[in-house]
């Protein structure tokens, strides 16, 4: 709708709510008798029973003495009748009515001669009067950003993209739910910290005026978890955002949503069998179905899943062996990868496993046993400490979780660190070492497992939402060009 198009619009319906305010009624309404709400009233019909009910108009049908209306709330639509023999008091002001509007009615439930269920109003009042209209066909605007920017239009135009984050409220309740009753503890970590640590990540950041102090925005609350741990909360997670100064895409939004979770005494085996139990109860809780669209694929969460160590999948899919450096190397230099010669061995085999693996990865694989100099947070291999005790799952050719064995010596995570800051400036803020972690460690840390997931993602997985724009309620959009 162009700008002429939309003050036009306005005018005509700013001179409605005048006429309406002039009858002496208020169009923005107050607090009404309780509504109930369509799935309700449609699953109590009974012909002849009194029924309240609120929402929005989305279609009008006006013929003359008679106006046929349906209105829409966040569980579905429901069609009422005003009839002008039973609202004569009302009439002038139910002639002004428009689509957008939000109105109160109340009247006997019945159903129209085709069968269809109505609401014959006896009393209504006005809650809003919309001064813009819905747009036409809101769902095929050719400006898909225009979706993400009016996310309120959104939500009512196109009853799918309600259905879908009320699915994600009831995920996230359930995934809740589901470690609570395995005994976790749901604990807040700062979302500012004054180290950004946690993850390889470049952070947000900002500045405490009182304190006179830079802050960052957290990357992950790994560290802050791990000292619960070392306090003695042996089982606790969180679900809350993290913020990465990265780049936007359909799998990326610099501010998302994850869960993270610690167990004092477990390791990466037992957050596989968590990971494929979240995820299990999930999809029972969803329509019990195991086979899932995702975009023009199909995706089988039966269980078990497939467990394929990170060399067996560089050796099947780029036909390298992770011993073979040189190989790699060559590889790396077929597939364009840059700089090959100033990266240390393991980025370059930790890239070419990104260009070859990662996207063949439909159904739901742990990806265990990384290069253990990938890895600084995370225990070595008993049986090889060239790897570590660390898997991340992908679905669909996206990592969807990450989990470890936690390191728990101080020196060696102290050593680690050191190592991963090498090289780095003063000024970067993934420099500083976090001394209090390691200070904490000595007092001793259980040895335990490590796992995040990503909630955005998984959402957008068993949702079949390609873009994570679809899944995030506003998410993070360029300026808008100005014309």
């Amino acid at each position: 709708m162009t700008d002429a198009a939309q003050n036009k619009f306005e005018q005509q319906r700013r001179e409605k709510r005048y006429k309406i305010e002039q009858m002496g009624v208020d169009p923005y309404g107050g607090r009404m008798e309780e509504p109930s709400s369509a799935q309700t009233v449609k699953a109590q019909y009974e012909e002849g029973k009194k029924a309240r009910y609120a929402g929005r108009i989305v279609l009008l049908r006006d013929i003359g003495k008679l106006i046929f209306i349906t209105l829409r709330d966040s569980t579905g639509t429901i069609q009422i009748g005003l009839s002008k023999q039973l609202l004569t008091d009302r009439w002038e002001m139910l002639k002004l009515l428009d689509l957008g509007d939000i109105v109160w009615v109340e009247g006997q439930l019945g159903k129209t001669k085709t069968g269809e269920m109505t609401i014959w109003v006896e009393k209504v009042e006005m809650l809003s009067k919309a001064l813009l209209p819905p747009p036409e066909k809101f769902h095929g605007l050719a400006d898909p950003d225009l979706r993400y920017r009016q996310r309120y239009v959104d939500l009512w135009a196109n009853p799918e993209v309600m259905e879908r984050f009320q699915k994600r409220s009831a995920m996230v309740s359930s995934i809740r739910a589901f470690l609570q009753a395995k005994g976790f503890v749901e604990v807040e970590t700062p979302m500012m910290q004054a180290i950004a640590g946690g993850a390889a990540a470049k952070p947000f950041t900002t500045h405490h005026n009182t304190l006179d102090i830079d802050l960052y925005m957290r990357i992950a609350p790994e560290l802050f978890l791990k000292r619960l741990l070392v306090g003695g909360m042996e089982k606790v997670f969180e679900i809350n955002r993290n913020f990465r100064n990265e780049g936007l895409s359909t799998r990326h939004n610099p501010e998302f949503t994850m869960m993270e979770l610690y167990q004092a005494y477990a390791d990466y085996g037992v957050m596989m069998e968590l990971t494929e139990g979240v995820v299990a109860d999930l999809i029972e809780k969803l329509d019990g179905i195991w086979e899932r669209p995702f975009g023009d694929k199909q995706i089988n969460y039966s269980r078990p899943w497939r467990r394929a160590t990170y060399a067996e999948l560089l050796k099947e899919y780029a036909g390298c062996d992770i011993e073979d450096v040189a190989t790699v190397r060559q590889k790396a230099k077929q597939l364009g990868i840059q700089d090959t010669d100033k990266k240390d061995d393991a980025v370059v085999i930790s890239e070419v496993f990104e260009a070859t693996v990662e996207e063949k990865l439909m159904n739901p694989t742990f990806v265990m046993d990384y290069p253990a100099a990938l890895c600084p947070l995370t225990r070595q291999s008993k049986k090889d400490p060239r790897f570590a005790e660390r898997f991340e799952l992908f679905i669909a050719g996206m990592e969807v979780a990450n989990a470890y064995t936690e390191l728990n010596d101080p020196d060696v995570q102290e050593k680690n660190f050191r190592q991963q800051l090498r090289g780095l400036s003063e000024e970067e803020s993934m420099a500083k070492m976090d001394e209090d972690f390691i200070n904490a460690l000595k007092y001793g840390m259980p040895p335990a497992g490590g796992l995040g997931i990503g909630i955005d993602r998984l959402v957008m997985l068993l949702t079949d939402a390609t873009s994570i724009r679809d899944v995030i309620l506003f998410p993070l959009l360029r300026p808008e060009a100005k014309e």
